[in-house]
């Protein structure tokens, strides 16, 4: 206790010997050195938070935070309440124990309905249960999907009854949830349609009706009127074709300009005709012999003479008769068949549908700038360059000359300025996020070593106070009995003492007088008995004093007189 009020003793005293600029000095630092401490202590010891779950409904956002409540987990709570936030390190242990209890349910149960065995429920019951369950299946995974953030599924399964013959078919309604600004593309769309008609006994597509969170209808029942479906099935292939071939100039040119540095658009005329056509054709020169037949033939006979009725002895003679009655004939014939079969080709062509029969595209480039923000300089290519452009174009997008295909090129300049506003602000917020985290981990050390080194700088410059109750001993200050400091304009005589406007003034007998040495230092008493005596000359020191001025108009005096 001895030694502890020493040290205070030791403290008060050089308390009182500083002066006043010292004392405001000392306070100032050491309100600064507790104020960075302070902030330091509160930065660091402040939790870091990352997001638990976002975009989350009223209803789902009770449910987080009644489990963190009971579990005595910190987290914080966005200003729309959409959004919970909970500390970096137990982040994703509090989403594991939150799925364990299907936290947040979002899309709805699944088939965890069926994990605890409930006896005596009745089958309605049960039939709802199943429904509900594969509802919930289909919602959750659909919200895997690319963009979709969400969904919803519902399914209507009518009852199956004896005594009606039609039976009604299921039919099922989607809602789903886009992410951002994006929109689901018709393959995406029929896809979610076949795979809730997959997965339901007699469901069809065509019965799936799927609705996005704008209100927008994605599909269309096309069953009762085919001739429209049929053209907006044609419809849709024209544009996914021309999107293909736009694409493809895009991304190629991309690689050479950079990304968003071109722009083309492709109009295709195609053909949705189907032709059937068959064609014969003969070659005469390409004779081939089938087959060949050849026919000789010869013949000899001899024909009887003049004869009689028959049954009477005719009137001649034996020996003229044999003679009389033949006469002989010789025939020969001869005939040659050839068979010649003549070459034929018989083709058969069928020319589909959905065959190009005129392209026509527009590209604009944009033109290369220079420089940097407004500083930006417009340089155009060359129409050497431009042209090679378009041959490249031309070639990828197969350009048939007979077809009459047109490509056309330009370079303009793009209004490419909301984009630099935008890289602009991306940049600027980018920059706020490190200054602030260097702010954050470094701002309160720094700070407290600024307030430091001006408390250095001020008690550096702070002028030292030869006095211990911190009162200079000033030139103006004049002893009694005549002893007073040296005086630009005279010395003190008599009793008289130096007065503001610098004539001295007596009231006993003027003499002259040895000024006695002063000292730098004097003791309180003998302070106290020139404030007594010279209450004008101490307030003007004390003022002096305080202004640190040592221009200030001194008392002087006449020369002593004898």
């Amino acid at each position: 206790m001895n030694n502890l009020a020493q040290v205070g003793k030791q403290l008060s005293a050089i308390w009182a010997k500083l002066g006043l600029n010292q004392r405001i000095s000392i306070v100032i630092g050491a309100l600064a050195i507790v104020a960075g401490l302070a902030s330091l202590l509160f930065w660091s010891s402040r939790p870091e938070l990352s997001l638990l779950y976002g975009k989350l409904d009223d209803t789902e956002s009770a449910k987080v935070i009644n489990h963190l409540d009971e579990a005595k987990i910190p987290y914080r709570i966005s200003r729309s309440g959409g959004a919970i936030y909970n500390l970096d390190d137990k982040v994703h242990k509090t989403r594991m124990q939150l799925a364990m209890k299907g936290i947040p349910g979002g899309e709805g149960p699944g088939w965890e309905l069926f994990d605890k065995p409930n006896f005596g429920i009745s089958d309605f019951v049960q039939r709802a249960n199943f429904l509900r369950a594969v509802q919930g299946e289909l919602a959750r995974t659909i919200s895997q999907l690319d963009g979709v953030s969400g969904a919803r599924v519902m399914i209507t399964l009518p009852e199956n009854r004896l005594l009606v013959d039609k039976q009604k078919k299921p039919t099922a309604s989607i809602w789903v949830k886009l992410r951002g600004l994006g929109d689901l593309s018709p393959a995406t769309v029929n896809a979610i349609r076949f795979l809730v008609a997959n997965s339901v006994e007699g469901l069809a597509p065509n019965n799936v009706s799927v609705v996005d969170n704008h209100g927008t209808l994605l599909t269309e029942s096309r069953e009762n009127d085919p001739v429209a479906g049929q053209s907006n099935n044609l419809l849709t292939a024209k544009r996914n074709a021309e999107k293909y071939l736009a694409e493809k100039v895009e991304t190629m040119l991309a690689l050479v300009l950079g990304s968003g540095q071109s722009v083309a658009r492709v109009s295709a005329d195609i053909n949705w005709d189907t032709i059937t056509r068959t064609e014969e054709k003969f070659d005469p020169e390409g004779q081939v012999i089938r087959n060949s037949t050849i026919n000789d033939e010869k013949t000899e006979s001899t024909t009887p003479g003049a004869g009689g009725t028959a049954g009477v002895v005719p009137n001649t003679t034996p020996e003229t008769n044999s003679v009389a009655g033949l006469t002989g004939s010789k025939t020969a014939k001869k005939t040659a068949t050839t068979t010649y079969d003549v070459n034929k080709i018989t083709s058969q062509i069928v020319q589909g549908a959905g065959t190009l029969k005129r392209i026509s595209a527009a590209v604009f480039v944009n033109t290369r700038m220079t420089g940097t923000g407004t500083n930006r300089v417009a340089q155009p290519r060359t129409p050497e360059e431009l042209k090679k452009f378009r041959l490249v174009v031309q070639s990828a997008l197969g350009i048939d000359t007979n077809r009459t295909d047109e490509v056309t090129l330009e370079e303009v300049v793009f209004n490419d300025q909301p984009v630099i506003e935008l890289n602009e602000k991306i940049e600027k917020q980018e920059k706020y996020q490190f200054v602030w985290s260097l702010l954050k981990n470094f701002g309160s050390p720094a700070l407290a070593l600024v307030f430091f080194a001006l408390f250095l700088h001020t008690l550096r410059k702070t002028k030292t106070d030869d006095i211990p109750i911190g009162f200079p001993l000033d030139e103006n200050l004049a002893f009694p009995n005549g002893n007073g400091g040296t005086n630009a304009n005279g010395n003190g005589h008599g009793n008289g003492h130096a007065n503001g406007n610098g004539n001295g003034n007596g009231n006993g007998e003027a003499h002259e007088e040895k000024p006695a040495p002063h000292e730098d230092v004097v003791t309180a008493e003998t302070l106290n008995r020139l404030i007594r005596e010279n209450p004008a000359n101490m307030t003007h020191a004390i003022r002096a004093w305080l202004v640190g001025n040592s221009d200030q108009p001194k008392p002087s005096g006449d020369s002593p007189q004898k």
